[in-house]
């Protein structure tokens, strides 16, 4: 592949990805969730299988222990979010979600379903189990992480 086929291709996968993150967020906002930023939902997307403390939110992220408290703030005064007393470690909190944090993350995947039906409307749906086939395989593993 020539530099410039390379660059575009990275060019049309950076513009897939910004934009299927933005009609989640936006498929949040309108299912009535105010105030979530697509940097909430990488969160919750760590927090939802049965929380995290700070410093595993911020190793999730790829932000600084700080960031993640200061994000985790927001979300537990917006009521997504709250801090229990973690079962094996006295010295830390444990921060999961709320049931409106979970029903947030069901508007997510609702909004996500959304825009994956519009692509199969594009490609068609033997076609787009390919794309999805090949994403896999070429995708790295561990956590999907906003680029900040």
């Amino acid at each position: 592949m020539q530099n410039s086929d390379a660059m575009a291709l990275t060019a049309a996968l950076l513009a897939v990805a910004g934009e299927l993150t933005q009609r989640i967020n936006d498929g949040v906002v309108a299912r009535g969730f105010e105030g979530m930023r697509p940097a909430h939902g990488f969160a919750f997307a760590r927090l939802a299988p049965g929380g995290a403390t700070v410093t595993e939110l911020a190793a999730h992220l790829g932000v600084t222990k700080q960031a993640a408290s200061q994000l985790v703030d927001e979300i537990v005064r917006k009521g997504y979010a709250e801090r229990r007393p973690h079962p094996g470690d006295a010295r830390a909190r444990l921060i999961v979600l709320t049931e409106r944090g979970r029903e947030c993350t069901r508007a997510a995947e609702e909004a996500a379903a959304e825009a994956v039906r519009a692509w199969a409307g594009v490609l068609g749906e033997e076609e787009l189990r390919g794309l999805y086939g090949r994403l896999v395989r070429i995708a790295p593993q561990g956590p999907v992480r906003p680029a900040w």
